[in-house]
C-alpha cells in the first residue's frame, strides 16, 4: 500500500477527495483510499465514474477539477471506498474531429488502460447483463495483491536448454477426454503438469491470456450450429489484466490468483512460462469499431493515423498501436515489467513484432527506441524476448530484426525449408543442414550465436503436424469465409503414394511426424512444439482455427493413446537433447573439440562427403565426450550410409529410428529406410 497524505482536501456530493499522485498510472490502493491516475494529452475534461459491482448505473461521476490535473495527467484520491466491491471507468471530453485524429465523446465510459482486473466477461462465452445499447461494457476493477508466492521467482533457464510447448489455455483441456475438473481454465492446466514432465518440455508458451473479447466479430458457422468466436484472443482489450473467462474462479474475480497459482506450480516443476503478447493493435478495430479505451482517451497518441485521420492497418486487424510514441512506449514497458515482477513471467513472445519498430507515420525505424528499451530494461534483464519478426504490412525481418544481443526470433525460414525438404522438394538439403546448426546463414553467428533462432515446423497458426502430412490444401470452410482465410503456402503433403493402402498411408504420416520432430528437436537453437503435435492432433485440414471454440481446436486426449508411438518417440528425442551437451551448444560450431573432431559436420552416403544435391544428409554433433549422428533420408528409396569412424574409446549405438526397418551394421554401415531418420549416439566407454 502506497502511503499518501491521509486527509481529504475536497468534497464532491458527499465523497471525500484530494489531489492524487500522477504516478503510477492506474488505480492504486493508498492509505485511506484509492489513487486514480490517467493520461490524456488533448482532453478538455475528465470524469471518474464509479459503480457498485455489477450495477448498471454509476453511484458517482466525479469531475477532475484543475487542481486534480498536472500536465496531461488527471489524478485524484477518493477516500473510504470499498475497493473490492466497486468498478470504475472514465469519461473524457475534447475535440471530435476525424481529420485531426480526435474521437472524444463524453457519453462513453472508458476502460482504464492500466486496469489490473477487468469485469464484464467473468465467464467465457457469457455476457452477464446488457446495457441500453445491448452490450455489457468492460469495467475496470481494483486489485488488492496479497498472493503468497512461497518463495517463487522466475527460473532463468538458459535459452540453449529450453524446449518450448506452445499452447492455448482453453484448447488444452476443453475436450471431455482431458478429464479435468475445470475444463478450459488456468486451474485445468495445473492438472496437466505431470504430463508436461513426462513429455520432457521445460517451458510453456501461452497464447494470449490477458483480457480480450471472445465475442468480437462473432457469427454463426455456415451450418448454423456453432458460434464462431474470437478463440485465439489476438485482439487485446486490456494489456495488464488476465482474462477472467480463462479462470475457474473468474466469476469470483480471482483470475489473477488462479493464474499466479498456475505459474508458481509450473515453476516448482521446472517449467518456465512465456506469454504471447499483442502490442501491435487493440480490439477497438478500424473506423467502425467500438469505443473501449484508447480511442476515447487519446486516439491520436495511441494509434498510427494517416494525415487525414484514418487508421493505418499494418496489423491486418483494423488499427496499429503507435508503439514508439513515448507515452505508448512507456505503457508497454510498464505492462511487461508488471507481468515480470507481479506474475513472475519468464519471457514474452511478441506477435507481429515488426510493428514495434515502426514510427508514428508507419515507416520502419533503423534503431527503434521501444525495442532498444526492452533489450536494456533492468526489470526485464533476465526475461526471454522472442519476436515474430514480420507484420501484416509487408515488413519481414527474420534474420534482421534489431536484437542488441537480446532478442531471439521465430525462424519462419527454418519452418519453410524443413517443410519443403521433408516432402521431397529438391534443393533444400543445404538449407536444412544450415538450420540444424543454428541457421548461421540467417543469423550472424559472431553476434548472435546459436540461440537467436526459435525453431518450429508448426505453430498455432497453420496446419497441425498431422494435418501437414494429411492434406495438400487447407480446408477452412467451417470458418464461414469461403476458404479465403488462412495461408495458401503450406508446403504440405498428404502422403498418398500410388499403391499404398490406407494403413500404409497412415503409417507414413506418423513416420513423417517423427522425421519432422527429429530434425526440430536435434537442431541447434530453441525448439518449439505445437501442443498436440506430439500425439497426432488434427484440425481436419483447417489451418486457421482462430474462430473455432469447439472440438475442431480442442486437443482430443484420446489421440494420446491412439498415437502413443509418436508421443514416446518425441519424449525420447527431448530426453536425448537434454542428455547431450553437443546438441545444445549456445555458440556457433566452429573449431574442434578436445578429441579433434569438428563440433558439427555433414556427411553423405560416404562419411565426410556431403552431397547437398540429393534429399539425404548425415549430421554429426560432437562434444568433448559425446557424439550424436542423425542420418536423414527423404528419398523414396532406402539408402546405405557409411558412418564416421570415432576416436578410440567410442562406439556407435542405435538410439532411435523413425522406421523400424532400419539396420545398423557393426562394420560401420547403416541402412536408412525410405523417408526416414535414424539417430545414433556414442559416449566414451
Amino acid at each position: 500500500m502506497i502511503r499518501i497524505d491521509s486527509y481529504p482536501t475536497h468534497e464532491y456530493q458527499g465523497m471525500k477527495l484530494r489531489p492524487g499522485r500522477v504516478l503510477p498510472f492506474g488505480a492504486t490502493i493508498v492509505q485511506g483510499g484509492v489513487n486514480f491516475s490517467i493520461f490524456s494529452s488533448a482532453a478538455t475534461a475528465c470524469w471518474l465514474v464509479l459503480y457498485h459491482k455489477r450495477e448498471p448505473e454509476p453511484f458517482a461521476v466525479i469531475p477532475f477539477s484543475d487542481e486534480f490535473r498536472i500536465g496531461n495527467v488527471y489524478a485524484m484520491v477518493v477516500y473510504d471506498l470499498d475497493y473490492e466491491e466497486i468498478e470504475y471507468g472514465y469519461m473524457f471530453d475534447g475535440p471530435n474531429n476525424f481529420a485531426q485524429g480526435h474521437w472524444f465523446d463524453k457519453t462513453k465510459v472508458l476502460l482504464d488502460p492500466y486496469a489490473k482486473v477487468i469485469s464484464g466477461r467473468e465467464i467465457w462465452g457469457e455476457v452477464p447483463f446488457p446495457d441500453h445499447h445491448g452490450l455489457y461494457p468492460y469495467r475496470s476493477r481494483i486489485l488488492m495483491d496479497d498472493f503468497d508466492w512461497q518463495g517463487d521467482k522466475p527460473l532463468e533457464i538458459p535459452m540453449r536448454d529450453l524446449v518450448i510447448y506452445e499452447m492455448h489455455v482453453r484448447g488444452l483441456t476443453m475436450h471431455p477426454s482431458a478429464k479435468v475438473k475445470h475444463p478450459g481454465t488456468f486451474a485445468a492446466v495445473r492438472e496437466k503438469i505431470p504430463y508436461f514432465k513426462k513429455l520432457g518440455i521445460n517451458c510453456v508458451e501461452l497464447l494470449p491470456v490477458y483480457e480480450f473479447d471472445e465475442f468480437e466479430n462473432w457469427r454463426m458457422s455456415p451450418d448454423g450450429r456453432t458460434k464462431l468466436l474470437n478463440y485465439w484472443g489476438y485482439s487485446t482489450v486490456s494489456f495488464f489484466a488476465p482474462k477472467a473467462g480463462l479462470a475457474a474462479t473468474g466469476k469470483l474475480g480471482m483470475q489473477a490468483d488462479e493464474l499466479k497459482t498456475l505459474i508458481r506450480d509450473l515453476h516448482k516443476n521446472g517449467i518456465e512460462v512465456i506469454l504471447d503478447v499483442v502490442f501491435n493493435h487493440t480490439a477497438e478495430g478500424n473506423e467502425n469499431g467500438p469505443y473501449i479505451s484508447f480511442r476515447g482517451i487519446d486516439n491520436k497518441t495511441y494509434y498510427i493515423l494517416t494525415p487525414d485521420g484514418w487508421y493505418y492497418n499494418f496489423s491486418g486487424c483494423g488499427n496499429t498501436l503507435n508503439c514508439n510514441n513515448p507515452i505508448v512506449r512507456n505503457m508497454i514497458l510498464d505492462c511487461l515489467r508488471y507481468w515480470a515482477s507481479e506474475y513472475h513471467i519468464d519471457g514474452f513472445r511478441f506477435d507481429l513484432a515488426s510493428i514495434l519498430g515502426r514510427d508514428q507515420n508507419g515507416a520502419p525505424i533503423e534503431n527503434p527506441p521501444l525495442l532498444e528499451n526492452l533489450a536494456f530494461d533492468p526489470v526485464l534483464g533476465k526475461c526471454k524476448l522472442i519476436a515474430e519478426a514480420w507484420d501484416a504490412g509487408g515488413l519481414y525481418q527474420v534474420g534482421s530484426f534489431p536484437s542488441w544481443g537480446r532478442w531471439t526470433e521465430w525462424n519462419g525460414k527454418y519452418r519453410d525449408d524443413v517443410r519443403k525438404f521433408l516432402k521431397g522438394e529438391p534443393g533444400k538439403t543445404w538449407l536444412v543442414a544450415q538450420g540444424m546448426q543454428g541457421s548461421p546463414h540467417v543469423y550472424n553467428p559472431y553476434y548472435r550465436g546459436n540461440c537467436a533462432s526459435v525453431n518450429f515446423v508448426t505453430c498455432h497458426d497453420g496446419f497441425t503436424m498431422m494435418d501437414l502430412f494429411s492434406y495438400n490444401w487447407k480446408d477452412n470452410f467451417a470458418n464461414g469465409e469461403n476458404n479465403n482465410d488462412g495461408t495458401n503456402d503450406n508446403d504440405s503433403w498428404d502422403c498418398r503414394v500410388p499403391g499404398f493402402s490406407e494403413d500404409e498411408v497412415l503409417a507414413l504420416r506418423k513416420k513423417m511426424i517423427k522425421n519432422a520432430m527429429s530434425i526440430l528437436l536435434l537442431s541447434h537453437g530453441v525448439p518449439m512444439i505445437n501442443a498436440g503435435d506430439e500425439f497426432g492432433n488434427s484440425q481436419n485440414g483447417n489451418n486457421n482455427t482462430y474462430c473455432q471454440d469447439n472440438e475442431l481446436s480442442w486437443l482430443n486426449w484420446d489421440d494420446l493413446e491412439k498415437n502413443k508411438d509418436i508421443f514416446d518417440y518425441v519424449s525420447a528425442l527431448i530426453a536425448l537433447r537434454k542428455s547431450h551437451d553437443c546438441l545444445r551448444s549456445p555458440d556457433h560450431s566452429w573449431g574442434a573439440t578436445s578429441n579433434g573432431y569438428p563440433r558439427v559436420s555433414f556427411h553423405g552416403t560416404a562419411p565426410w562427403s556431403a552431397d547437398y544435391a540429393g534429399n539425404m544428409v548425415g549430421v554429426m554433433f560432437c562434444g568433448d565426450d559425446d557424439f550424436v549422428y542423425i542420418g536423414i533420408n527423404m528419398h523414396w528409396d532406402g539408402q546405405g550410409f557409411g558412418l564416421p569412424v570415432l576416436p578410440p574409446g567410442f562406439k556407435w549405438s542405435l538410439y532411435l529410428a523413425s522406421e523400424n526397418s532400419t539396420e545398423y551394421h557393426n562394420d560401420g554401415g547403416i541402412y536408412i529406410a525410405p523417408r526416414s531418420v535414424v539417430i545414433l549416439t556414442s559416449k566414451k566407454q
